[in-house]
């Protein structure tokens, strides 16, 4: 607490001080016998001010070292750290209930954060879980195609290819908190990640008659393989659900300055202005999605912006409506060096 605050705090102590000076002046006015005059009143004043002043400073200094144990900064963890050091019994007071606060805060976050360990767990399980009737679902579809109409098998293994997308964003969602735990960084080729991915949009490209290519010499990221296909499947997810039939999607490697870059450009109806800024938002549809006859989650773009900050590559859209819409991922380059001679070894 500072001078002034204080100052401001105690002003009834001094409307207190004030009215007592003002009655001994009456009182010794009233006096019989006793001279007083505007020079002993003023001697009055003076000294009883003195005396305040001094009060004011011994009490200002005896209670400093609390208010700063009580003043919350950015670097102060106020509900982790108990409170100690009360001299006084108002101070005891206080210490007292504020760690009752923390005691009873401790014990409900222990419990939201159990909770939330038991709720992932079983999320992981469930994903697992699922993921083995869906192979044999998958495994079933394929052993009928021959027996049921083109059109129906195909919708079936769309409708699959959904269901499957879904859980795996689930997975990943569950487990953006414990990424930390989850990851692997070494050497990838860029082609050998994205290849899978757009072969399993296949159905998708067929059906629609998008054409693709893949331009640019085969680089190599320092970076974690499963959650960068993650990440560009829900971008070419997004790419193949708002082009529309006939359209391209260009794939793109280059290198850039100090890193790699790896972008997807569509001929698709691309972002109203007024959503760009917000497409990386959990839960954000925009009026695409919105109007759009397939439904959208709002998930994809926000769970990879996410993994793609936590893996230090950058995330950028460019978007003109009704042209296009271009998505970048950029790859910083990573130096190592030898403890030996000093020198990088891989860049």
């Amino acid at each position: 607490m500072t001078v002034w605050k204080f100052i401001k705090d105690e002003w009834l102590l001094m409307v207190g001080w004030l009215f007592f000076v003002a009655l001994t002046g009456v009182v010794m006015w009233l006096s019989p016998g006793l001279t007083v005059d505007w020079s002993t009143l003023g001697y009055l004043f003076v000294i009883e001010g003195v005396l305040l002043i001094i009060f004011m400073a011994a009490y200002y200094i005896l209670k400093k070292n609390w208010w700063d144990k009580l003043t919350i900064t950015e670097d102060t963890s106020t509900l982790q750290n108990y409170l100690e050091g009360a001299n006084l019994q108002d101070e005891q007071l206080v210490q007292d209930y504020i760690n009752q606060l923390i005691r009873e805060h401790q014990g409900v976050m222990q419990s939201a954060i159990s909770n939330q360990q038991d709720q992932k767990d079983y999320i992981d399980s469930w994903v697992h879980e699922i993921k083995v009737p869906l192979a044999a679902i998958q495994l079933l579809i394929h052993s009928i195609e021959y027996e049921i109409d083109d059109s129906k098998f195909t919708l079936l293994e769309n409708e699959l290819s959904k269901i499957d997308e879904y859980v795996e964003q689930v997975l990943y969602y569950a487990r953006l908190d414990s990424f930390s735990r989850d990851y692997l960084i070494r050497e990838y080729s860029l082609k050998a990640i994205i290849q899978p991915v757009m072969r399993s949009q296949a159905n998708y490209f067929i059906q629609k008659n998008i054409h693709y290519s893949i331009l640019g010499e085969d680089l190599f990221v320092l970076t974690d393989g499963k959650w960068v296909g993650f990440i560009f499947r829900q971008i070419l997810s997004n790419a193949i659900k708002y082009t529309p039939k006939n359209g391209e999607i260009t794939i793109t490697i280059t290198r850039r300055g100090t890193g790699i870059l790896l972008s997807l450009k569509d001929t698709g109806i691309g972002i109203p202005k007024q959503d760009i800024r917000r497409i990386f938002d959990k839960g954000f549809t925009g009026e695409n999605g919105r109007l759009n006859e397939q439904h959208s989650t709002g998930l994809g773009l926000y769970l990879a912006k996410n993994l793609a900050e936590k893996l230090g590559i950058e995330l950028t859209v460019e978007s003109v409506e009704n042209q296009g819409t271009t998505m970048n991922l950029f790859f910083p380059a990573l130096t190592f060096y030898s403890k030996e001679t000093e020198e990088p070894v891989r860049e």
